[in-house]
């Protein structure tokens, strides 16, 4: 990109320069049409970066509206720098998810600490104080290529950013696959909390208001991320590392104090973080949401390198800076705040009437564009087709699983990387910073308490979750399935699930089989959420996740806040004590189609999932949010990925040294591979005291959920399992306490 980037800023922006930075013929003949003249060279790196996949979504908006997005609790739906919603008493929840998959590949260092850095500025831009942070990371194989530093490289940055700004990262998913040896995923989450009076947005609102620099200097890191994320990985070329930007959490946390004052003394206007596109982007968002025009002179921003063009100003992506506005009245103020934290504000603009964005480099207009053409691009509705390989895989060899012994199955899913303490991972980072962080740190989900809200305000609780493998076998369940799971991670914590946000990941729109996978789980998405009456408040669209035209799983990402009263109770995870009744609430069996035991036999991922009952889910949810408010002394686990013997292995190991086991009775009628290893969801798995058990299940019968006592906790540290008075498997715990210890060190020395 060099030999462009030297090219004046007034060069005349031909077919060719347009088709060197990524815009298609239909698009430049668009603006040619509409703006009657050939635009300039710094004029077609906007078009460039605003058309691009990564902020346009021109692939995506004809689906993203079926999206349900509204509800008695939304403040503030897409379509902002992050959602938000009511938690009662006069304060709302900020959240957003968003990925940074391409830089995290290329840097992984600078390209996860970035990508936290980027959303947390996201929530605090919309007024609320970052108080969790969650993040979704899919590797591939460890022992690929690169993959163990890239595994390093993307979790000491995910913690070092989040760690030195003072946001704990409460939680996560990490997920190893081979599809992601190429295309890597980093998905960062951050909530805030927000007073109901006092939401920023980011409009250019107001004739003759100041537009205001704000934060670090500019210089040439970043310079057409968007674009590049916009793009496919190919093993033929070289990755652009210049275009992932370098980030500084120091920076961002007097930013972050900075514009919180500047709101709380009422010095904004408007607000927007420069993302991606920088520049280019918030001020024409800005001014494209206000129904405004904008008047900046380029050589007002301060820039930390010489002789930087108009061109690399408008697309370059350095971090921790925003774009304000405010009146005359207030400057001296403003600039009194951002002088305290030692931080620039530069008056670079005016809002003005009219339609037009007009920017001035050494004296001349080099951008004098339309901002309805700039944020308002052509949509490309892709071709979708179902793939014809996908029907084949849901078969798969009933009897090459009944061939294996019982413990066979619990040794496959033992080696299982997915099944290991994340210790070396969740110890880079700071869960607990802030003071609000309540219950463990391995539990469904976090839970923390605003404290500073007082001893009534309501506690959050946050949840990350997708499974790629059954978003491959069945896109649509696996969209309703990553919203279902994420659900139930947070009512097993006594919360009621209030909303999501989502990042959705996918290859090349381009394959009309990416955008039929890409559709269903839109599809999937959309149809949890009505069954549940949760909104979609925000998210993120992350295509060409691909390598060579291969592209990854889709991984549609969902991100879940649940509200819970303060005197909820908070369930145990683990067990608690030998003598502890097993119950198991919902249907005895899960299905094994698409399930991690048959990817360990088979070899590959096969089987069609169980279509997840949505009622089911419903109830289920109603039923832990009730003991929770009702009972005490007792332990809640869902049931997932590994199906009930891992949920009650993680119960066993999550407990620490001095393990507690357990015996587990098969009911007489189950099948023993889908009771125990099955995966569909609705299933709970309780521990408590033999008459907590009996409260609990007179709880489950009122809302109509199946309900059994299966077992108890044992003082030895075994697994035993029978059938009919017969032992199915029996396995002592030590041994596979310390291989799970132990599993995911390798990666982090």
């Amino acid at each position: 990109m060099s030999p462009r980037k030297s090219l004046p800023d007034n060069t005349p922006g031909t077919w060719e320069l347009a088709d060197s930075i990524g815009i298609t013929r239909k698009e430049y003949d668009h603006v040619i049409a509409a703006m009657k003249r050939t635009p300039s060279f710094a004029e077609l790196g906007v078009f460039s970066a605003m058309f691009s996949e990564h902020c346009s979504y021109k692939s995506s908006k004809k689906y993203l509206r079926r999206f349900p997005t509204k509800g008695k609790r939304v403040l503030q739906g897409p379509g902002e720098n992050a959602g938000i919603l009511s938690i009662g008493q006069g304060w709302g929840v900020a959240f957003k998810m968003e990925s940074h998959n391409h830089p995290s590949f290329i840097e992984p260092y600078q390209g996860a600490s970035t990508g936290v850095g980027g959303i947390l500025r996201d929530v605090f831009t919309m007024g609320a104080r970052p108080v969790a942070s969650m993040n979704a990371l899919c590797f591939g194989e460890p022992s690929a290529p690169r993959m163990k530093s890239i595994v390093q490289g993307v979790v000491k940055g995910v913690g070092d950013y989040g760690n030195c700004v003072g946001v704990p990262t409460v939680a996560g998913q990490t997920f190893f696959h081979p599809c992601y040896n190429g295309n890597v995923l980093v998905n960062a989450f951050t909530a805030g909390i927000i007073h109901e009076d006092h939401i920023y947005k980011g409009f250019a609102s107001g004739i003759g208001n100041a537009v205001v620099y704000v934060g670090a200097k500019t210089g040439r890191d970043g310079v057409h991320g968007a674009t590049m994320a916009s793009k496919e990985f190919n093993t033929e070329e070289a990755p652009d590392r210049p275009t992932v930007q370098v980030g500084d959490p120091f920076t961002e946390k007097l930013l972050l104090e900075a514009s919180l004052e500047a709101m709380r003394l009422g010095l904004v206007i408007g607000i927007q973080d420069m993302g991606a596109a920088g520049l280019t982007s918030s001020s024409f968002e800005m001014a494209g949401r206000a129904g405004t025009g904008l008047e900046i002179d380029l050589d007002k921003i301060p820039a930390r390198e010489k002789e930087m063009t108009a061109y690399e100003l408008l697309l370059s992506e350095s971090q921790e800076r925003m774009l304000l506005v405010t009146s005359e009245d207030r400057l001296k103020a403003l600039h009194a705040v951002f002088d305290k934290w030692d931080l620039h504000a530069e008056v670079i603009g005016t809002v003005v009437e009219g339609d037009r964005v007009k920017m001035w480099k050494s004296g001349e207009v080099v951008v004098d564009l339309p901002v309805t053409l700039v944020v308002d691009p052509l949509e490309d509705p892709r071709p979708a087709a179902s793939p014809d390989w996908l029907k084949p895989l849901w078969d798969f060899s009933a009897e090459k699983v009944a061939a294996q012994t019982f413990d066979k199955k619990l040794s496959i899913l033992i080696d299982d990387i997915h099944f290991a303490e994340p210790l070396p991972l969740t110890l880079q980072y700071d869960s607990t910073v802030g003071n609000r962080t309540e219950g463990g740190t391995f539990d469904d989900g976090a839970v923390i308490r605003l404290r500073d809200l007082g001893p009534s305000a309501p506690r959050l609780a946050f949840s990350v979750d997708c499974n790629p493998r059954v978003c491959y076998l069945d896109p649509l369940e696996g969209g309703r399935r990553a919203v279902a799971e994420s659900a139930l991670n947070v009512a097993v914590r006594g919360a009621e699930p209030i909303g999501i946000t989502d990042c959705l990941n996918f290859g090349s729109p381009q394959n009309p089989h990416v955008m039929w996978q890409f559709q269903q789980c839109i599809e999937g998405i959309s149809l949890a959420c009505e069954a549940l009456e949760i909104p979609v408040v925000s998210g993120n669209v992350s295509f060409y996740n691909d390598t060579d035209k291969k592209p990854i799983y889709p991984t549609p990402m969902v991100g879940l806040v649940g509200v819970m009263p303060a005197e909820t109770y908070l369930p145990l995870s683990t067990f608690d004590k030998a003598g502890d009744v097993l119950v198991l609430v919902g249907p005895l069996e899960g299905e094994l189609g698409g399930s991690r035991l048959l990817s360990g036999v088979l070899g590959e991922d096969r089987g069609r999932p169980s279509q997840t009952d949505m009622a089911l889910v419903a109830k289920t949810i109603r039923f832990c949010q009730e003991v929770c408010a009702t009972q005490k002394g007792f332990a809640l686990h869902d049931i997932s990925d590994g199906g009930l013997a891992c949920s009650a292995l993680e119960m066993s190991f999550f407990r620490g040294e001095g393990l507690l086991g357990c015996e587990v009775e098969i009911p007489a009628a189950a099948n023993a591979d889908r009771f125990l290893f099955g995966e569909t969801l609705g299933r709970v798995l309780v521990s408590a005291s033999a008459d907590t058990a009996k409260a609990l299940q007179s709880v489950a019968t009122k809302y109509g959920l199946s309900v059994q006592t299966i077992g108890r906790v044992t003082a030895d540290a075994k697994f035993d399992v029978t059938q009919n008075g017969k032992s199915v498997l029996s396995t002592s715990l030590s041994a596979s306490y310390s291989q799970w210890k132990k599993k995911w060190e390798p990666l982090f020395t």
